[in-house]
Parts: structure tokens; sequence; C-alpha cells
């Protein structure tokens, strides 16, 4: 007779279904990411995206309660947006730098300009994506790859 399996008790799934869904989310596990976005419904869906990946996500409204936020705890990834109510994204990355924080960001803004994107790399920025033109999958791969 089989052993119980503990990861589908209680479910009538095959254990390869189980794992199947377990591995969804292990590719962020244990991982934190802080969002700095006012678009309410971007940041909700990169929210539920990383968190399905298995993210612990945080979510800042505007660019001062992300730098408040990515001084006071650590993030292995911080997702910036540039332009924010009470500090746009270039000052945030500016301060951030400043405080000596050394965590891998992700520029998303709408700002295309060549001017943008090389003011975000000189602030540190390891990535700069137009939102308009890149789909949240795209995203999610970009976190996935430099989390790695």
């Amino acid at each position: 007779m089989d052993e119980p399996n503990p990861s589908n008790a209680g479910s009538d799934a095959p254990a390869e279904d189980v794992k199947k869904t377990e591995d969804a989310g292990s590719a962020g596990k244990g991982r934190s990411i802080l969002i700095v976005e006012d678009e309410k419904p971007l940041s909700h869906a990169l929210k539920l995206k990383l968190s399905h990946e298995g993210y612990e996500v945080t979510v800042a409204g505007d660019g001062e309660e992300g730098v408040n936020l990515a001084l006071e705890k650590q993030f292995d990834l911080i997702l910036i947006d540039i332009i924010m109510p009470k500090m746009d994204g270039f000052m945030l990355l500016n301060k951030l730098r400043e405080a000596g924080n050394k965590t891998t960001i992700i520029v998303l803004s709408n700002l295309g300009q060549k001017e943008d994107i090389e003011k975000a790399k000189q602030l540190g920025a390891v990535e700069y994506m137009v939102k308009s033109n890149t789909p949240i999958s795209r995203i999610v791969t970009a976190v996935n790859a430099f989390l790695q």
C-alpha cells in the first residue's frame, strides 16, 4: 500500500498536478520586491503576477513612500516608475544611491526618450522598460532573470 503523500493530503488532485502548482511559485521563493508605482491598476496587476511567482511584494503609491520603505527594509529588487507624486523616480534613485542602497532596480516608465533612459541607468537602474511597450509577462521575466 502506498504511503500517504502530505503534499496532496485532502486533495483529489494527482501528485503531479500539485507539483506543477508548487513550481509556479518557486521562482521568487524567499525574495522580496518593492513596487513604487502610482498607477493602481498596474501596481495591482504586477503584485498579483509577482506574488504568483512566489515573491513577497510590497507596493508604494508614490516616490516618498517608496524611498522610506526601501531604506527601512532590505528588498531584493525594486520596480520604480519615473513620473509620480511627492518624489519622482530619478530623485528616488538618487536618494537610494546616496544612502548606499545597492538593491537591483528596474525602471518602468512611459518616458521613453534616450536621455531619460541614460539618466536612469547612470543613477543605477539595471533595466529600463517603457510601460506602454512592455507586457507584464516581460516584466516578470526580467525580474526572474535578475533574481536568479
